[in-house]
């Protein structure tokens, strides 16, 4: 067990590492990777939702579509993911770059974030999204 959560942590760090440096696709692997070996853990199952998010900012960095069959496939894979706060915020987001809506995609940012801080590395990716949205001058505030 503890061999495999540290392998796990390792795994994570490549995982933030690869997004902050653009490598998205690698990114996306580990997340999904390290989601797949929780999900099924009664003691670490509910970092999964964690892990899918993740791997759903990398998606919708590279592209819209890919993000919205991935949170699809999180959720058929993981249904606990479907009521997390973290999926119904991509939802919302997904909406808001759809209808290239930065305020909306503001808002959902904030409310998120007034009860679940989000860290720099979440930031860093939303910001990223954020100014695929026509027009935006990219900021959360």
């Amino acid at each position: 067990m503890s061999r495999f959560s540290s392998a796990n942590k390792c795994l994570l760090k490549v995982g933030a590492y690869c997004a902050q440096l653009e490598q998205y696709q690698k990114a996306i692997e580990i997340y999904e990777q390290v989601g797949a070996n929780t999900m099924d853990n009664p003691l670490l199952k509910y970092s999964a939702k964690e892990y899918f998010f993740k791997a759903s900012l990398c998606h919708f960095i590279v592209d819209e579509l890919n993000a919205k069959i991935a949170v699809e496939k999180y959720e058929e894979m993981f249904p606990a993911f479907s009521d997390s706060r973290e999926c119904k915020l991509l939802k919302k987001l997904l909406e808001a770059h759809e209808e290239q809506n930065s305020e909306a995609f503001t808002e959902a940012v904030k409310e998120f974030d007034s009860i679940s801080r989000l860290d720099q590395w979440h930031t860093t990716l939303l910001l990223r999204i954020k100014k695929t949205i026509q027009g935006d001058e990219g900021d959360l505030k």
